[in-house]
């Protein structure tokens, strides 16, 4: 790897195709004999520094229509932090299922998983069938899998019935110095950001897309008033970013006074501090309390001017669902893609048939909407929000961190790359947007 890292920071990018891939390679895992270790804890309890391993493992084989990445930097999601914790099930039951499809995805059934999905990097080889993309080039990855022999992919992509999220139902993930994708999951690297600034959006950003702006989703149109939970957050944040350049009105639901000022920095006006109103929309672990509802309703017209949400941007699932329905205008939609608060969600049916409300579904995004997506970010248009930054070494804490709430947006990983701020190609279009740059780095 230290020859193909030097070539990288000596510009000689050319060059990479003729250097050999190493035999192993750094990377963070789990291991499959350790999938009960935190049988008996909740799941607060549990802690991604006492499941995350850093260590050398084989460099896969490359196959046709795949490509190996040498990875800068990568970043981490929910989804990292939920495969440390081996809920809501253990991920080598999908590693497991995904080895059974043919010869070639035996690969990914292995003792260990590579976990990890976002990288930005260089690609070092491609394999039979790829046009697209060669050696040397700059790239991120968004983290679609898809096998694409079912005709129900070809409308959209997330419809297809081999559709997985690389780096959680697959293996060979891009918290690692390598990485294994398929060419269709790459895209040009932002000139104009570093490493670890561009590995920080590709999850977040194109789920929020999908969900908010895609028709695919909730179909965002200009003056539509958004509420979105978890504003400040790492999937808000982008959603309040799209919201404002879309020309909708967003309302930063959060939870402390520090993330409504990066919601203000964002140049949201419209701010509910949900622990500051002590809303308590559950009175006990099995009841809701509909008047709680009610006062956040009459919160959200205060500000609006009498308007009730024409979007809901839903991800914390259980705790907030039933008065996400209850606030949605009439005719109006709540979208949700997540629910990291608890999976059975409960609210008053009432509420959604009686006026004409509908619940959308959605699921990161299809490889056009993950485009348009970087590409939001590629002309300046939406800006990373990188937090914090962790060497490899340190992933348990960075896991620890999201999985606890104590990060604010992205929280990224340092792969490859031996330091912070390197990787940046367009100087002059960074000197163009770099208070903003530096405005959402503080977020």
């Amino acid at each position: 790897m230290d020859e193909i890292l030097a070539a990288i920071q000596a510009d000689k990018l050319d060059e990479i195709g003729s250097l050999p891939l190493p035999k192993t390679y750094r990377a963070v895992t789990v291991h499959a004999d350790e999938a009960n270790m935190f049988e008996g804890r909740t799941t607060r309890e549990k802690d991604p520094r006492e499941s995350l391993h850093v260590e050398d493992v084989p460099t896969p084989e490359l196959g046709p229509g795949e490509a190996i990445i040498a990875v800068m930097a990568s970043s981490i999601n929910y989804n990292t932090v939920w495969t440390s914790i081996f809920e809501p099930v253990s991920t080598f039951s999908f590693l497991k299922r995904y080895g059974k499809l043919n010869e070639l995805t035996k690969r990914h059934d292995l003792p260990y998983h590579v976990i990890g999905s976002d990288l930005a990097g260089v690609v070092l080889r491609t394999g039979p069938g790829v046009s697209a993309w060669k050696p040397g080039d700059e790239v991120v990855a968004h983290c679609l899998s898809v096998e694409l022999e079912s005709p129900d992919g070809h409308n959209d992509t997330m419809l297809d019935n081999q559709q997985r999220i690389w780096g959680f139902e697959t293996n060979f993930g891009g918290l690692a110095h390598l990485s294994l994708v398929k060419s269709n999951q790459l895209m040009p690297k932002p000139a104009h950001l570093t490493w670890e600034e561009a590995a920080s959006p590709g999850l977040v950003n194109s789920t929020a897309y999908r969900q908010l702006v895609s028709r695919n989703g909730a179909d965002m149109k200009q003056g539509d008033t958004v509420l979105i939970w978890g504003a400040s957050g790492g999937l808000g944040s982008y959603a309040t970013q799209m919201a404002l350049n879309g020309g909708a009105i967003p309302i930063c639901v959060v939870s402390s006074p520090e993330k409504a000022e990066i919601c203000r920095k964002m140049g949201a006006e419209l701010i509910i501090d949900r622990n500051a109103e002590d809303y308590k929309f559950w009175s006990d672990e099995r009841t809701q309390d509909p008047k709680e509802w009610q006062r956040f309703g009459k919160k959200i017209r205060e500000l609006t001017g009498g308007e009730d949400p024409d979007i809901v941007f839903e991800h914390p699932g259980r705790e907030t669902f039933g008065a996400s329905v209850y606030v949605a205008r009439k005719g109006g939609t709540i979208v949700t893609c997540a629910s990291t608060s608890g999976y059975m969600h409960e609210y008053d049916n009432r509420y959604l048939w009686m006026n004409l409300k509908r619940i959308v579904s959605s699921h990161f995004a299809n490889y056009r909407e993950s485009y348009e997506a970087n590409r939001l970010i590629s002309k300046g248009l939406v800006h990373p929000t990188l937090s914090r930054v962790y060497p490899m070494d340190e992933v348990g804490q960075a896991a620890y961190d999201v999985h606890r709430n104590l990060h604010q947006g992205k929280v990224g990983v340092l792969c490859l790359a031996p330091e912070e701020g390197l990787g940046v190609r367009d100087t002059a279009m960074r000197e163009r947007h770099i208070d903003e740059i530096n405005r959402f780095r503080g977020i």
